[in-house]
């Protein structure tokens, strides 16, 4: 497997200089404006709250990312004038009101955003959470491939890496009913794993796997374990391509419990946010309470998660999707001047 050289590029800057992705995510919708608006006593949160705890997280922790995860809404607004061009900068491009049907939940793009928006925009990759039940009825999740296909395609055309988000979610006649953006309680390890395969195929167009615990973040030991660790070897042979994974809401310690046994299976980082920000997030409306949580805890955890990271995890362009040489790119391969055309 080759690169072209605008996915290349993405995914170099996704990555630090050895190749591994330390990336934490600032797009979360839900997560943070609910608890402002219930502080506030208000349907929907103040813009200008929600914005500037976003602008608050690049300012505090990019130093420790490699790259960034922003959204349109707030982040990219309020926090880009603050963002180091020297971080990789992802973007979100699916809407964080999902369609609730009776088969299942349905994705959409933001009104009025695009694949060809964040190209321009200069983001360095796309990503797109998509909620998937491999056992909903088969309109719902053709639905949830046809979503998926069509932003990889549009990936393509526009030559910036895809990342590509999955979590599963109870449905109508599940225990646990939430629409929160949290680990399903009661989830099961096979629906996760089948979840990977249904889009491990290449017409879907994507470059790095974003994935959930294959088994509850509770239940995932600090040590290895033979049984959970089997698990999180299978999701990595099913993803076939470099993979991160996403905490979920998982704590810290979870979380560190989680990325131990991915790093054994091959994945090559993570893009977090949860796990990194929620404590200072409790302080709110302290500002100056929920800066110093950031800029201590929050970035100390981090150190932590990079500690890992650099000692255990696989760099990208090593994974064995790329053969023997590795991640590469030929400037006089045909297929950039069918792209790009001849210079010569």
């Amino acid at each position: 497997m080759q690169l072209s050289a605008g996915k290349l590029w993405g995914m170099r800057r996704m990555a630090d200089a050895q190749g591994r992705f330390k990336m934490t995510a600032v797009d979360q919708r839900p997560p943070i404006k609910g608890p402002i608006a219930r502080h506030h006593g208000v349907d929907e949160a103040p813009w200008e709250d929600v914005a500037r705890f976003k602008a608050l997280l690049i300012e505090t922790l990019q130093g420790e990312a490699s790259a960034m995860l922003l959204d349109p809404h707030y982040a990219i607004p309020m926090g880009l004038d603050r963002f180091s061009p020297s971080k990789g900068l992802i973007v979100t491009l699916e809407d964080s009101l999902f369609e609730e049907t009776p088969e299942g939940r349905r994705s959409s793009e933001i009104d009025d955003w695009s694949v060809a928006k964040i190209k321009r925009m200069g983001g360095d990759a796309v990503k797109v959470l998509a909620w998937y039940r491999p056992d909903a009825p088969e309109s719902n999740r053709q639905a949830q491939k046809d979503f998926t296909k069509r932003i990889g395609e549009a990936c393509q055309r526009y030559d910036i890496p895809f990342l590509f988000e999955l979590l599963v979610y109870p449905l109508s006649g599940d225990a646990h009913q939430t629409t929160d953006y949290v680990e399903m309680t009661g989830k099961r390890t096979d629906h996760v794993l089948k979840s990977v395969a249904d889009f491990a195929a290449p017409d879907f167009g994507i470059d790095v796997f974003k994935l959930e615990s294959p088994v509850a973040a509770k239940d995932v030991p600090a040590q290895e374990d033979p049984d959970v660790q089997a698990a999180f070897d299978e999701m990595g042979r099913l993803a076939g391509r470099p993979w991160v994974m996403l905490s979920a809401g998982a704590g810290k310690s979870e979380f560190r419990n989680i990325m131990a046994h991915a790093y054994r299976a091959g994945a090559s980082g993570y893009l977090a946010g949860r796990a990194i920000w929620l404590e200072p997030f409790g302080l709110y409306p302290d500002w100056d309470a929920m800066r110093s949580g950031l800029a201590t805890g929050s970035v100390d955890y981090m150190r932590e998660l990079n500690a890992l990271t650099d000692s255990a995890a696989t760099p990208w362009h090593a994974h064995p999707v790329f053969g023997s040489e590795g991640a590469r790119f030929s400037p006089s391969d045909s297929s950039f001047r069918h792209q790009y055309g001849d210079f010569g």
